[in-house]
C-alpha cells in the first residue's frame, strides 16, 4: 500500500517556501512585507506557519512574490 505525505507536512513546506521567498527578495519582517503588499499581516503571518490556503490564494501569493507556480514548487518539494 502506497503511503502518502501527510496534509500538515505539505502545507508547512508551503509556509516555509513562502517564507523563504519573502526574505529572498530582503523582507526580515513578514508584517512589514505584508503591509507594504497590501495583504493582512496576521493571516499572511499564518500562511508562513502552514496554514490551509486554497489555490487561488496560493496564485496570488506567488503573484505578489514574483514567481510562477512552477518557481514557487522548483525547491523544498520532493
Amino acid at each position: 500500500m502506497e503511503t502518502f505525505p501527510s496534509t500538515q507536512t505539505e502545507l508547512e513546506k508551503i509556509g516555509n517556501r513562502i517564507k523563504a521567498l519573502r526574505k529572498q527578495r530582503g523582507y526580515r519582517s513578514y508584517e512589514i512585507f505584508a503591509y507594504e503588499h497590501n495583504i493582512h499581516r496576521s493571516q499572511w503571518g499564518k500562511y508562513e506557519k502552514g496554514a490551509n490556503l486554497n489555490f487561488v490564494t496560493l496564485v496570488k501569493i506567488t503573484a505578489v512574490l514574483g514567481v510562477s507556480l512552477k518557481e514557487f514548487f522548483s525547491e523544498g518539494f520532493d
